[in-house]
């Protein structure tokens, strides 16, 4: 990092010695398995630099905000809907998970059966890792999955500012509103936090900028259609991370920086990867920073990902929402009509989902399918059986991961996916 903030981290309660040891975890993965590629777009310079300062100059700028008097929401969900945010003067950024910490303390308050994802959340407060959750005035957690329901009433143990949102788990005229009914409960709670009333100027405009951010990454995602691909999965992956916790403008900007570039390497005829390389879509579950594991094995195997139907991928990103209304209602009907398309796998019954992943496959010309399924993460694994039956019935190969955040099994995983990669090669 360009400047030492051990002391802003030290004010904000951090554990100095359990925060440096995350920080090697995040500098030597990323080093080990971002600066080895090869012939990168030059545009992810300016990813590299924002996982440089992932946790300096970003966390810098959000205190600034909360100085100057705004307030920082911290969500774990794509349900819980930026716009409203942004509407009341406030800043949504994702909240830490992906890597295992202060694992001994967590398995006090959950089962060691408990998801991966969920116990990493549990790990980063217990362990004081995280400056995002520290610096947040409100946590929005939602019951997504009965683990995260019930795991909620243990961490609103640890957290004051806990607000949980329920979600239909169920896409009938009852669940839709369900979830506009959250939706305004959602807004309320966001304008008593602020102190800022919603105005339909001001949920407009935050609509524009949610819509601007996910046209970007919708323009990228078209672009890894190429052959040869362009772009690496790794990168995608990245800016689908930083999505999250981006300034949204800057964030938007760069990466149509990046697509102006990619756009340039088709018209040459230049790939990362050679032309033919075996293609692989990512479906499941979410890979937040630093998961890294799975595509680091599929790219070093001789494969490339060409999409990623997950939360950190286009499940999160591909609707936009109609920002024709004029008043607030009608943009909350709006944002609950594009929220309702997420196809989470709470959901029953869930075609849509199988149905977007065979879309996936067929628009980037995936060869296979790898689905990823973090460990007693019930409902993706579950899913993970139909999705692999309904590729199967289209020819289409399909290889089913289950693991967590360790490395334990890498070699394990490494045999498997290249026995995979040779199959559709």
């Amino acid at each position: 990092m360009s400047t030492d903030y051990r002391q802003m981290w030290a004010d904000m309660g951090l554990d100095l010695e359990a925060h440096d040891a995350l920080l090697g975890v995040l500098g030597q993965g990323y080093g080990d398995i971002y600066m080895a590629q090869k012939n990168r777009p030059e545009g992810m310079a300016y990813f590299d630099f924002v996982m440089s300062e992932v946790h300096g100059l970003r966390i810098q700028e959000l205190l600034d905000e909360k100085k100057a008097g705004r307030k920082i929401i911290g969500s774990y969900c794509v349900f819980v809907p930026e716009e409203i945010a942004l509407a009341a003067n406030a800043t949504l950024v994702g909240l830490c998970s992906g890597a295992d910490f202060a694992m001994e303390e967590v398995e006090k308050l959950l089962p060691r059966n408990t998801c991966a994802l969920i116990k990493s959340a549990f790990g980063f407060k217990l362990g004081k890792v995280c400056p995002y959750l520290e610096s947040a005035d409100m946590i929005v957690g939602e019951n997504t999955c009965d683990g995260k329901k019930k795991a909620y009433e243990s961490l609103g143990s640890l957290i004051e500012n806990l607000y949980v949102m329920d979600l239909p788990q169920v896409k009938s005229a009852q669940g839709r509103e369900l979830l506009k009914a959250e939706y305004i409960r959602f807004k309320e709670a966001v304008e008593n936090l602020t102190g800022v009333t919603i105005t339909a100027e001001s949920l407009s405009a935050a609509i524009e900028t949610v819509n601007a951010k996910r046209k970007a990454m919708h323009r990228l995602a078209l672009l890894r259609k190429a052959d040869p691909a362009p772009i690496s999965g790794l990168d995608a992956l990245l800016a689908n991370q930083v999505f999250f916790y981006d300034n949204p403008a800057r964030f938007t900007a760069s990466v149509n920086k990046i697509c102006d570039e990619v756009e340039q390497r088709i018209a040459a005829q230049e790939g990362v990867f050679a032309g033919k390389t075996p293609r692989i879509l990512i479906s499941g579950c979410p890979q937040a920073v630093p998961n890294w594991k799975l595509p680091m094995i599929v790219e070093g195997s001789g494969a490339v990902i060409v999409g990623e139907e997950s939360c950190v991928g286009e499940r999160g990103t591909r609707n936009l929402t109609d920002n024709s209304g004029k008043t607030i209602d009608e943009m909350i009907e709006a944002l609950v009509d594009r929220y309702f398309q997420v196809d989470c796998a709470i959901f029953t019954p869930n075609k849509e989902r199988i149905d977007h992943i065979k879309e996936m496959a067929k628009l980037y010309k995936a060869d296979g399918v790898i689905h990823y399924g973090l460990q007693f993460c019930q409902p993706y694994l579950m899913e993970a059986i139909p999705v692999e039956k309904a590729l199967e019935d289209i020819g289409l190969p399909c290889l089913r991961i289950e693991t967590d955040y360790s490395m334990e099994d890498m070699g394990q995983l490494k045999t498997r996916v290249e026995a995979f990669i040779e199959q559709i090669s």
